[in-house]
């Protein structure tokens, strides 16, 4: 952390942090659904897996698509629009939401596949 006077508090993160963590966060999204993670670790190795259990947790891989969508367009839009890129509030705001609703994107994931576990 460092002191900036544009903070109001004074203190401040980099905003390397809240994209790393981004991009990270969408990095185990893509191989969870676009990988098979998901269907590997819910339904098992492909030899000793259920087709039913790999539909479901297809469903639920379809169903994180949208969140996964908002949350790339929060990531993006926030770098891009130099009015929020220039406003370190705003952008680590924005960031921050981003990272929530990519973990929101994980979540239905675990929990669809949690659900379509045999």
């Amino acid at each position: 952390m460092q002191a900036m006077p544009e903070r109001s508090t004074g203190w401040w993160i980099s905003p390397a942090i809240p994209t790393i963590a981004n991009c990270v966060l969408a990095a185990l999204w893509v191989f969870s659904t676009a990988g098979g993670w998901a269907v590997s670790a819910f339904c098992g190795d492909a030899e000793e897996r259920d087709g039913a259990c790999a539909a479901d947790v297809a469903m639920a891989e379809v169903a994180s698509v949208p969140l996964a969508v908002v949350a790339a367009f929060i990531a993006v839009t926030a770098w891009a629009v130099p009015a929020v890129r220039r406003r370190y509030d705003r952008l680590d705001g924005l960031l921050t939401v981003a990272a929530l609703v990519w973990v929101a994107a994980e979540g239905v994931l675990f929990v669809g596949g949690y659900v379509a576990k045999p």
